[in-house]
């Protein structure tokens, strides 16, 4: 008995599709055959950015491909981020990955696209602690003395940040939250004119990344109370953590990879064996740890995890706070 007309057609597309797959498979498989542009939402030279030079030259030598970084600043991090989920789901423009990206979804009513719906987790690199720390002149030594300070004068302690929306914002954001005590928020354009106003003693509190405060914390013209993390850090051994005195309390910054949404899984698994690859070297552990870096390895689901954790707990800040771009 001959088949079908219809059967003969079905079983045509199937070997077609399954021809397609095979090819892309393929494809994946032998990614990447030309440079991969990887897109940091930040100005050159700062923490992030030297964070993805250090991954992307251990990227370039494994992969036979350059992996060259493209700095998109602007627009608080969106600028970047929607050039990147935006373009074509192939492997060849990679994301870094950072706090805003979790933040803004709260932070910024209308944006073009939904970071956990239109992007593809690839891999965790570290988390890194923000600093509480103090101009030498405030008359304390701890965090409890700090917060006993705090509500002896309440509202007039002068507490800087690197933009209303930042990680150092929200950061302190959530120590009010949870210690209840009332200071006075003075956000700059940026880190560097933050800690220049708290050398100066026109502020008296931040709540910093640590990569730029760390020589002053060293010289001892700041004083480091607390670090932000649920650990402390290897960068700063003897500084206790905010949950050492506030149970609870743990805020980071994290950095990871992310790709459009759609990306061959096959690619994306790639990716990830070499991140966590680089992750395992002593040299990259080194120059990350250089960085205060706490390193979080790992699959793909478990960045997803980590940034669908931190939109959720940031969101519920930005709305106990009443946070508001300006």
């Amino acid at each position: 008995m001959m088949p079908s007309v219809n059967l003969v057609r079905l079983f045509a597309v199937c070997l077609a599709a399954l021809s397609l797959g095979g090819i892309g498979s393929a494809a994946a498989l032998d990614y990447p055959t030309r440079p991969v542009r990887w897109i940091v939402p930040y100005t050159p030279g700062g923490a992030t950015d030297i964070t993805a030079r250090i991954v992307a030259q251990w990227l370039s030598e494994r992969l036979g491909q350059q992996v060259f970084i493209e700095n998109k600043p602007g627009g608080g991090n969106n600028i970047g981020t929607e050039a990147a989920l935006h373009s074509p789901a192939d492997g060849y423009t990679l994301l870094l990955v950072n706090p805003a990206n979790a933040i803004n979804t709260t932070l910024y009513p209308k944006l073009g696209f939904n970071f956990l719906r239109d992007s593809a987790p690839v891999a965790g690199f570290m988390r890194v602690p923000n600093v509480m720390e103090v101009n030498p002149e405030v008359p304390v030594k701890t965090v409890a003395e700090f917060i006993a300070y705090a509500k002896a004068n309440p509202g007039k302690i002068n507490w800087a940040t690197s933009g209303t929306g930042t990680s150092v914002h929200l950061s302190g954001e959530l120590f009010k939250l949870m210690t209840g005590v009332e200071l006075t928020h003075i956000p700059y354009k940026g880190s560097a004119p933050a800690l220049t106003d708290l050398l100066a003693g026109t502020v008296q509190v931040i709540f910093d990344n640590m990569p730029p405060s760390l020589p002053h914390i060293r010289a001892g013209k700041l004083r480091a109370l607390a670090v932000t993390t649920a650990s402390r850090s290897e960068a700063l051994p003897e500084v206790p953590t905010v949950a050492e005195t506030v149970p609870g309390y743990e805020a980071s910054a994290f950095f990871g990879m992310a790709v459009p949404k759609g990306t061959p899984p096959e690619i994306v698994d790639k990716l990830n064996k070499e991140v966590n690859a680089a992750l395992a070297d002593p040299n990259i552990k080194a120059r990350l740890a250089e960085l205060g870096g706490i390193l979080i390895p790992g699959s793909p689901a478990d960045l997803g995890k980590v940034v669908a954790d931190e939109t959720d707990k940031w969101a519920k800040v930005i709305k106990a706070g009443g946070v508001a771009l300006e």
